[in-house]
């Protein structure tokens, strides 16, 4: 039989700091894993395998604006994130790729969008899920500059890369992507730490439908939001003609605009933010050209 010394030892060594965490509300401290090995065919890498030296861009002044949307998570609005020039060669260059030869016509980069489940590696088409066409661009002077913009924006911090931009187009009637994820989990420290919803295009002619919805964050009550968010007819912030915050956000998709957000949480825990929950509501007149921006790397 053990003596109370050593159950009091046993308990001190093994269970004191998970019950403890329990009855606190505290998350467990994550372990974090050495960096895993970089995908380079899907990461904006440089030849020389960072992204800390780019070559030399002959990049427009930023000109953007950033509005504070939420602290926590931090969820930021920014207009003119995107330059019309930037807009229209995003636009060119996904819908036709360079022929091989001069005797071939030029196909459309788009593809049909598919998905994955539970962090796996099989993807697969998901209409239900995910009705949409993407497209990876080339690494041009123009995305390059975009790159450059949203590392900046981030602060250019320590082993962080981003993913290859993604165009995604949605067209009506049934053009959505459903509620999801950006992240999977924060594994050993490491996952796509945060992103960027950029809008290239919103249908000219007329778009009806086609915002991002975030169910779980609450909408400001200033009025002057409802320039970028949807806000029900009569109503400055609060719903049912109510002062205040309310629950569930629907951004405009305002062409050149964009959404930045943190997915998980800067406390050494691991944990992802469950408020960034998200969709694109399904199109339902017109097209909707959106840019998908990730930063994969290494978990504050």
């Amino acid at each position: 039989m053990l003596s109370y010394a050593a159950v009091i030892a046993v308990f001190a060594l093994f269970l004191y700091g998970p019950v403890t965490q329990l009855l606190s509300g505290q998350a467990p401290a994550l372990r974090r894993s050495p960096r895993p090995q970089l995908n380079e065919a899907l990461l904006a890498l440089e030849p020389n395998g960072t992204a800390a030296e780019e070559p030399a861009l002959d990049c427009a002044p930023d000109a953007y604006s950033v509005h504070i949307f939420s602290k926590e998570p931090l969820v930021l609005y920014i207009e003119n994130f995107l330059t019309d020039e930037e807009r229209s060669h995003l636009l060119e260059i996904s819908n036709h790729q360079p022929p091989l030869t001069p005797e071939r016509n030029s196909t459309p980069l788009l593809e049909p969008s598919t998905v994955t489940h539970d962090g796996g590696d099989t993807a697969h088409r998901d209409a239900a899920v995910r009705d949409s066409s993407v497209a990876m661009p080339p690494r041009t002077g123009p995305v390059r500059c975009v790159e450059a913009r949203a590392r900046a924006l981030q602060g250019w911090r320590a082993e962080l890369w981003l993913e290859r931009l993604r165009v995604q187009r949605y067209d009506a009637p049934a053009g959505h992507y459903a509620h999801h994820y950006d992240w999977s989990s924060g594994r050993g420290g490491w996952g796509r730490v945060s992103s960027v919803m950029a809008w290239v295009e919103a249908a000219p002619g007329g778009l009806e439908g086609g915002g991002t919805e975030f169910p779980f964050l609450r909408r400001p009550a200033d009025p002057r939001w409802c320039r970028f968010v949807e806000c029900p007819e009569g109503e400055g912030g609060g719903r049912d003609g109510q002062e205040g915050e309310a629950e569930g956000v629907v951004f405009k998709p305002v062409p050149g605009n964009a959404v930045f957000w943190e997915n998980f949480r800067p406390d050494g825990t691991g944990r992802g933010y469950e408020e960034t929950w998200h969709a694109g509501l399904p199109v339902r007149k017109g097209v909707k050209v959106g840019l998908n921006i990730w930063s994969w790397g290494r978990l504050d």
